[in-house]
């Protein structure tokens, strides 16, 4: 499988299964592997996997490995599962599980039920370090390429935390596609790194009134990105509510900045009114496309930067306690 696409699949002889084919030319790279029982799927079940059921089939699935494609042969061996198999096969393969005998001990963290928010934050750090630290020991392999953008999904990127290590790999990874399309997306953090202006723009409010975020100037602005249909983002929303009601007259404001598209308009304004949140809001419907997303580089959401009174990024992606602090050592 690739994503969600299924790239090929075998049936089991005598214990056996084989799977060839031509390498793809762009890159090297990860891919699940996963296995059907028979019993424990219905009948048909590999005909409806390939007719549009293939993410029930793979998310319900426990017996699957991930295994990282490469031209040369891997094999794969167990005496009952895919999820207890050993692999092995080129030196991709071995960098791959290299990586992943690496981030185990924490993802067996993350497993484990009752744990409060800040240790599951903490634990998302360590994992995104064992990330990181990979990949500056390995700069040549293509398993790194892949782990810097797949750190995107454990952390929202850093210029200054993913720049160091995209300029370190070797210049044929960031010759490949992937690696360009990464370099240009290292290259729009950094107009929104620490320390720079803040792009200005002007966008339509519930009302439908141009609003600027120059508006703000003189006031330190919190640029909250969010969506109605985002959890994450409504889960976060009573914490900024406490945070503007105890600072909205300390020289501070938030901006609400939704990325819900023209159809989900009136789910945005119920979102609003559901949970209360009186501090100023626009609206740019174009989404993750429009100019506003993608001058800020934001691709996921909740996602925020702090502006300070002259117009420049003084932090950015405050969650929780560190956003408090943070206003408390900056708002006097």
């Amino acid at each position: 499988m690739r994503g969600s696409e299924p790239v090929d699949s075998a049936t089991l002889h005598n214990g056996r299964f084989a799977l060839k084919g031509t390498f793809p030319s762009e890159q090297p790279g990860s891919a699940p592997l996963v296995m059907g029982h028979a019993g424990r799927f219905p009948k048909g079940w590999q005909k409806k996997m390939f007719g549009g059921k293939l993410e029930t089939f793979y998310a319900e699935s426990r017996d699957r490995q991930i295994i990282f494609l490469e031209p040369s042969p891997i094999t794969v061996s167990s005496s009952d599962s895919l999820r207890t198999a050993r692999i092995s096969g080129g030196p991709l393969t071995a960098d791959f599980q290299r990586l992943q005998t690496a981030i185990g001990p924490v993802v067996a963290k993350t497993r484990r039920s009752g744990k409060s928010r800040e240790e599951f934050e903490a634990t998302r750090r360590e994992y995104a370090q064992v990330m990181r630290d990979f990949i500056a020991a390995n700069p040549t392999s293509w398993v790194s390429l892949e782990a810097l953008q797949q750190l995107g999904m454990l952390e929202l990127p850093q210029y200054e935390r993913v720049a160091p290590l995209y300029n370190a790999l070797s210049p044929t990874l960031r010759a490949s596609p992937a690696g360009r399309a990464y370099g240009q997306q290292v290259q729009r953090l950094r107009v929104v790194v620490v320390g720079a202006a803040a792009p200005d723009f002007t966008l339509p409010t519930a009302t439908n009134k141009p609003l600027r975020l120059s508006d703000f100037r003189g006031k330190y602005v919190l640029v909250d990105f969010w969506a109605s249909w985002c959890g994450p983002c409504r889960a976060e929303n009573p914490h900024v509510r406490q945070v503007y009601a105890a600072n909205k007259n300390r020289n501070f404001e938030v901006l609400g900045v939704s990325l819900d598209e023209a159809k989900t308009r009136d789910k945005w304004l119920k979102a609003i009114a559901a949970d209360q949140l009186s501090w100023p809001q626009v609206c740019d419907t174009a989404g993750f496309e429009g100019e506003v997303a993608q001058h800020y580089n934001v691709r996921a959401i909740p996602q925020n930067f702090l502006i300070d009174p002259t117009g420049k990024i003084v932090a950015a992606n405050l969650r929780g306690e560190e956003l408090e602090a943070t206003l408390a050592k900056l708002i006097k």
